[in-house]
């Protein structure tokens, strides 16, 4: 990726960099391996990134809208979503939220509990409405991610046990509002090792052959998404494996006729086309290591503080020999840590820092703890 460092001078950092022409190739690739199978349809997960630019640039490549807050739906309306590509996910919909989704006729409710189910199907009725539903199932897979980016384990909060499948779909098709559509799934985040979503194509396939004993027809089955990109190498992987990863689906799920397969990809769509962009304060030299003291925080970038997340650091500024820093922000708070003895140019006051692969869950998750101010969205044309 190219910074353009003449420009960055003149922008109050800190503040967030995209690369609208990275994020096209990886959306181009996206469509290219996703479009080897027909029966395939990919969502973009708003909550990676929910920045308006970067919307309309995903849905004019065709992309669905996958949300899981009425704030979300809003936000992909606005970016111009079509309402019948958007699905409503989520363990804790609140009714108004529920009636923005049946107010719009979205594509469908990705249902977590009987409870839920029974409060779309009232407000649907309230409506005169029919709404669409899919039961998200725990898999009771365990991915090989960071534990506190897992969600298909019995331990979770998300998806219907799988002892309650049945119960699920007989209340469903009890219910005058409600019409079953399909299947959801969800395993995690950042996932890089095929194998677990093998695994999951293995528990739906199981859980197709249960169907069809019942006599149930499933439409659709939506697998979620979870898939990981590189964050130590951002310039040698700039595109994550798509192919690997539709073909692992395309392999291994036994579909049946007119069945198509949904995914909700947000962290591998946004990722590498975003960097936050920080200035050096200070460098202070400790007792036995040297900080570099930057003005960006968690509260721009949480993901270090919040998973213990690595991100590659380059100093834009800066050719001299490398030396170790700890890089640290200006919060109240000992979790404020970018990286610890990282091995950068040697710092400056003044220098700038990009802190890469940071399109997904960076800007949509700054906050203004320390009343600070939110980062700045900034692209590289336009």
């Amino acid at each position: 990726m190219n910074f353009p460092l003449d420009r960055f001078k003149d922008i109050e950092t800190p503040f967030y960099y995209y690369d609208i022409d990275v994020l096209q190739q990886t959306l181009d690739a996206i469509k290219a391996e996703a479009g080897k199978h027909r029966d395939f349809v990919v969502h973009y997960a708003i909550k990676a990134n929910a920045n308006h630019r970067i919307l309309e640039t995903i849905r004019k490549a065709g992309l669905g809208a996958d949300c899981v807050s009425g704030g979300e739906i809003q936000a992909s309306l606005d970016a111009g979503f079509k309402p019948e590509s958007i699905v409503f996910a989520g363990v804790g919909k609140s009714d108004w939220e529920i009636n923005l989704g049946l107010d719009n006729d979205i594509l469908c409710f990705n249902v977590e509990s009987i409870a839920e189910l029974e409060v779309i199907n009232s407000l649907a009725q309230a409506k005169g409405k029919i709404a669409r539903v899919a039961f998200r199932i725990n898999p009771e897979i365990g991915a090989h991610t960071h534990a506190n980016i897992t969600t298909g384990t019995a331990e979770n909060k998300f998806g219907i046990a799988m002892t309650d499948i049945e119960k699920c779909v007989r209340l469903a098709q009890s219910l005058p509002n409600i019409e079953f559509k399909g299947l959801h799934f969800h395993i995690g985040s950042q996932i890089l090792d095929m194998n677990d979503f093998r695994s999951l194509c293995n528990r739906i396939n199981d859980l197709q052959r249960w169907f069809d004993a019942q006599n149930i027809r499933v439409e659709t089955i939506n697998v979620g998404g979870g898939l990981g990109v590189e964050y130590h190498c951002p310039d040698r992987y700039p595109i994550p494996d798509f192919k690997a990863y539709f073909d692992t689906f395309a392999n291994h799920l036994e579909l049946r006729a007119g069945q198509q397969v949904h995914f909700e990809l947000g962290r591998a769509v946004v990722a590498q086309c975003g960097t936050m962009i920080t200035k050096v304060l200070y460098v202070k030299q400790g007792v036995t290591k040297q900080f570099a003291c930057v003005d960006a925080g968690f509260t721009d970038l949480i993901r270090p503080a919040l998973y213990q997340a690595y991100h590659h650091i380059e100093n834009l500024s800066s050719n001299e020999e490398k030396q170790a820093y700890d890089v640290v922000g200006p919060i109240c708070e000992s979790t404020d840590v970018f990286a610890k003895s990282r091995e950068i140019c040697a710092c400056h006051r003044g220098d700038l820092l990009a802190m890469r692969t940071a399109g997904a869950y960076g800007e949509i998750m700054a906050s203004q703890y320390n009343c600070r101010k939110l980062p700045k969205a900034v692209f590289n044309f336009g």
